[in-house]
């Protein structure tokens, strides 16, 4: 059951931090302005925001990483 769980919320988290990536890379977001109900719409924000930070922390984790080197 634990690991059922696990799993959702890891999967979840991928998701949130690939539409972090298609914000960074793009611009586009989803629309959390135009949902009606305000605590789902706060869910959202808190979600959307946790994807922004795995991604930044990857991004610091790799940008020291020996293995990547930054391509401009």
């Amino acid at each position: 059951m634990f690991g059922r769980i696990f799993h959702l919320l890891f999967d979840a988290m991928l998701v949130s931090v690939a539409l972090s990536g298609i914000k960074r890379s793009t611009g586009l977001t989803p629309a959390v302005s135009r949902m009606p109900n305000k605590d789902l719409r706060n869910l959202m924000r808190i979600y959307l925001e946790a994807g922004e930070w795995i991604m930044d922390f990857s991004v610091v984790i790799l940008g020291r990483s020996s293995s990547f080197e930054r391509v401009r």
